[in-house]
């Protein structure tokens, strides 16, 4: 019986993006013992993971637990995050490991030179070479997120209107250039028609209380109301999902949920679109600008617009959004 180490520390959507890695590896290699290692923060994301059978957390230093590993004896280890604390952790291991290609020179030809080469597969399958040596192969199911269920959401907590089924916008972003405007968002709200719960970290709730100002009581603040788990729930229980390129936008393609992508500065064609099973492809809709000659300027986001007028998400157009979400409402 082989045991295993994946190795991925952050982020929200990286980390759910390897989830075909663990489903595919358990269902396709009889006995295999999958380990995971990963930042504390992030380990509600695998908790209820099936094909998960033991996670390591760090807080900051993977000195945490390195005599821990070195403990369970590996008979390889699958490095997806390919950093400074992974080779570290191989370094120290001295066991038989592999890894997948960042195609960061053929992200740099784009960003820089609009030249594109990349692959044009999914990040997710790209993750699964890494498991090549156990001859795995990615099985069309998309990706996996799965809820603890005491973090369960309770409509019956919510507004009346809410509990008839609600849309769910993701506000948040690392970057500010994959950001959905306030002002896109609230001309999506108003002709959604229908209620909307805006989601994300406690740091998005003056962005959220922009939007309410200017909707009324159309849109309900859950921004830093609820963990991680819990916008997971609010996500499953709702008609559809708007978000930009963001964590919460594959949370959402895990949980099989219909999802109106909107990309600003960066794109689709780097892999990270919303990956969902081979008969359910329907459930994605991207919204973009295209032709854009400084589109994309980075492969993960930025601060401001480098040319100062951010078109890549200021023309975008709310109505196409609104229309999209209708659709996959079923509304």
């Amino acid at each position: 019986m082989a045991k295993i180490l994946i190795i991925r520390f952050s982020s929200i959507g990286d980390i759910v993006l390897t989830s075909p890695v663990m489903r595919c590896l358990k269902n396709q290699v009889p006995g295999i013992e999958i380990h995971f290692l990963t930042k504390t923060i992030f380990e509600p994301l695998l908790q209820s993971n099936p094909y998960i059978d033991k996670i390591y957390s760090i807080k900051s230093n993977v000195n945490e637990v390195l005599d821990h590993l070195r403990n369970e004896n590996y008979d390889h280890i699958i490095d997806l995050h390919k950093n400074f604390r992974s080779v570290l952790t191989l370094l120290y291991l001295r066991k038989p490991f592999s890894t997948f290609a960042k195609l960061n020179f053929r992200k740099w030809l784009y960003v820089h030179l609009k030249i594109n080469i990349l692959p044009g597969i999914h990040i997710a399958e790209r993750y699964l070479s890494a498991a090549k040596k156990f001859h795995v192969v990615y099985d069309g199911k998309g990706l996996d997120y799965f809820i603890p269920g005491s973090k369960e959401v309770e409509m019956s907590s919510f507004p009346p209107d809410l509990q008839k089924g609600y849309i769910l916008v993701a506000l948040g972003g690392l970057h500010n250039t994959k950001q959905i405007p306030v002002e896109i968002i609230t001309e999506v709200c108003r002709e959604l028609r229908m209620p909307v719960i805006l989601a994300g970290s406690k740091e998005d709730e003056g962005r959220a209380l922009n939007i309410i100002r200017n909707t009324g009581e159309i849109c309900y603040n859950a921004c830093g109301k609820y963990n991680l788990n819990q916008t997971a729930s609010l996500i499953r229980q709702s008609l559809a999902v708007i978000s930009a390129d963001t964590g919460l936008m594959h949370i959402a393609a895990g949980l099989k949920k219909p999802v109106i992508s909107v990309w600003g500065n960066t794109v689709p064609e780097f892999g990270m679109f919303p990956l969902f099973p081979e008969a359910l492809q329907n459930l994605s809709q991207i919204v973009e600008v295209k032709g854009l000659k400084c589109r994309p300027c980075s492969k993960l986001g930025k601060r401001k617009c480098p040319k100062g007028h951010f078109n890549c998400m200021n023309k975008i157009k709310p109505a196409e959004i609104a229309g999209k979400t209708i659709l996959l409402a079923g509304k």
